[in-house]
This record gives structure tokens, sequence and C-alpha cells, in this order.
């Protein structure tokens, strides 16, 4: 069900962008502090992308992508990269140390890596919904309704209804 959910988060991200034009993918949008959709997408596959690519040391370390700015600037490249991302999300389960510099210390804390990609889907949607507000007025874009929505908003809205 994990990987269900994340393949539909980055399904509706893929959707998102085949109406977008490189220009205002990656146009500074004064709502997300001059921030663009391409930057906060760039965001949410290098966090997925950084954990691809810590799984066979153990050690991640969010901190330490890669920041490539064809990501935030070409939506063809962010296509191949959100195909990319999904190609590699099938992996065992196993332990992993999430490691991190606070205030010049190092943490070094244990997780997982269904864990791992259960933060990193909760992230995508988090980042989903600041672009939801840069493609709000923007004409012609077609949203899921749902689209920038926890997962348990979702099912909290449809009990509601019942």
């Amino acid at each position: 069900m994990l990987l269900k959910s994340i393949n539909h988060s980055l399904e509706e991200l893929t959707n998102l962008l085949t109406q977008l034009s490189d220009q205002s993918y990656s146009k500074p949008c004064e709502a997300l502090s001059n921030s663009s959709i391409g930057e906060h997408t760039r965001h949410i596959l290098e966090m997925f992308q950084c954990l691809e690519n810590s799984y066979d040391s153990g050690i991640l370390n969010y901190d330490n992508r890669e920041r490539n700015k064809r990501i935030q600037t070409e939506i063809e490249f962010a296509k191949q990269s959100i195909l990319d991302v999904k190609s590699g999300l099938r992996k065992e389960n196993k332990i992993l140390y999430l490691e991190q510099m606070i205030d010049g210390l190092v943490f070094r804390i244990q997780s997982n890596y269904y864990r791992e990609l259960l933060y990193n889907l909760e992230h995508c949607i988090h980042h989903q919904a600041l672009i939801k507000v840069a493609v709000l007025p923007i004409e012609d874009i077609l949203l899921d309704e749902n689209f920038g929505v926890a997962r348990s908003t979702i099912a909290y809205r449809n009990q509601c209804v019942q």
C-alpha cells in the first residue's frame, strides 16, 4: 500500500508537469518566497534519490542531496527523474541510520527503509500542497482535488461525508 501511495503522488506530480511550460515551471512565485514549482519538485525528487543512493551504505543524510538544477528547470528531465525514482522503490526493508548535523553536532539515529519511504511520501504531499499554491493562479491547469492533501485528511473527509 505504501508503494501504491507513493506512485500515486508521483503520478499526480507528473500529470501536473505535463500541463506546464518550462517557463511557468521555473518561474519564481512570490507566495512561495520566490521559489518555483520546479524547485519544490526538485526537492521532492532529490529526497527520494538520496534515500535510493544511501540504501547500500545504510547511512542516510538528506542534507547531502545533489541539488541538480536541471530537475527544477527542465520538465522533461524532471519527468524522467520521477520515472527513475519510481523504478527504484522496490527494495527490501532494512535498518538505515539517519544522520544529520544540527548546531555543529552530528546526530545519527536508527531508522529503516520503509520508515524513510513513509517520511518521503508525507514530505512529497507537503510540497505538493505548496506547489498547489503556485499553480492556482495559472489558467487551464487541472489538479486532482486531493493533490497535496494528506492521506489521513482524505480518509477523514470521506468518513465525514458518510
